[in-house]
This record gives C-alpha cells, sequence and structure tokens, in this order.
C-alpha cells in the first residue's frame, strides 16, 4: 500500500511539475529587451610602423533593426574621443527604424579627432520586448596597395529586459 501511495504521489508532481514546466520557459525571453545603451569601440586611426605613425580610417557605424516584426526608436548615437569628450551627436530627435532595416553615419577618414580610443554610445528603445538590435562600427582605407579593413562589435552596458 506504501508503495502505491509513493507511486501515485510521485506521478502527481511529475504531472504538476511537467504542466507547469512550459509555462515556466514560455515566459522566458532570453535576448529579447525592449531598451539598451549599446557601447561601440571605434578607431579613427590606428598605428603603424616602428614610428608609430598614424594610419586614418573611415568609421561607418551600422544600426540594423534585425526583428523582422517590430520597429525600434533610435533615441541617442554619440560619438566620442579617446579620453571621453562628447565630439558629436549624430541623433537630436528620435529615429524610427522599420522591421530589418538599417542605418549607417559616417566619420570621414579625415576626420581623426576620436583617435585611437574612439567609441559610439547608441540607445534605443521599443514598446515591446524584441530581437536586439546588431550595432557595429566597420573602420577601413586605403593607401598605395596597403589596404586596411576591420569590424567592431557593439556591447549592451545597460538593458531592459523582461
Amino acid at each position: 500500500m506504501k508503495n502505491g501511495f509513493f507511486l501515485t504521489c510521485l506521478i502527481v508532481s511529475i504531472s504538476v511539475f511537467s504542466v507547469s514546466l512550459p509555462h515556466v520557459y514560455a515566459t522566458e525571453r532570453k535576448g529579447l529587451s525592449n531598451e539598451q545603451t549599446i557601447y561601440v569601440p571605434a578607431y579613427s586611426h590606428i598605428y603603424s610602423g616602428n614610428r608609430e605613425r598614424p594610419f586614418l580610417l573611415t568609421i561607418t557605424l551600422s544600426i540594423r533593426n534585425i526583428d523582422p516584426e517590430h520597429q525600434i526608436k533610435i533615441t541617442k548615437v554619440d560619438y566620442y574621443e579617446t579620453q571621453g569628450k562628447l565630439l558629436r551627436k549624430y541623433v537630436t530627435t528620435p529615429v524610427l527604424l522599420n522591421p530589418l532595416e538599417s542605418l549607417r553615419y559616417v566619420v570621414p577618414e579625415k576626420d581623426k579627432s576620436g583617435g585611437s580610443g574612439a567609441n559610439f554610445i547608441v540607445e534605443w528603445k521599443s514598446d515591446k520586448y524584441l530581437n536586439t538590435p546588431i550595432v557595429e562600427a566597420i573602420m577601413i582605407s586605403t593607401k598605395g596597395q596597403q589596404g586596411v579593413s576591420f569590424t567592431s562589435r557593439g556591447k549592451p552596458i545597460i538593458s531592459r529586459h523582461e
């Protein structure tokens, strides 16, 4: 009788756990957010040679809304120099970015004010929890037969998750 009672309790416990388990996982939203502040490393120049000669680069900041259903609102795109001084505010009024749409902001090669430690701060918001955008800097330049190009991916420093 004790074994039957134990078996019944075990089956009821597993059933209750199994029924509640999908609900736990269904409400989890790993990787989804509705608001972020993103730090993006960038380089207006890098150094080459023994004498540390600067190699100037064009920077393209790319913001990609990878959510296929929902738009996001870009509320800040600020460009900073190596010592952390704000150089330029690219967004003065919020910009709506539709599903799968991309934005770009360019710092010309001749603008070396950002230095080798330049960076962007990007802020975005949404009314819905969604796939977080891809934000990256692409640096490129050519001189004679030498070409340099590389990317730097943004890192969320403040996020709001459900």
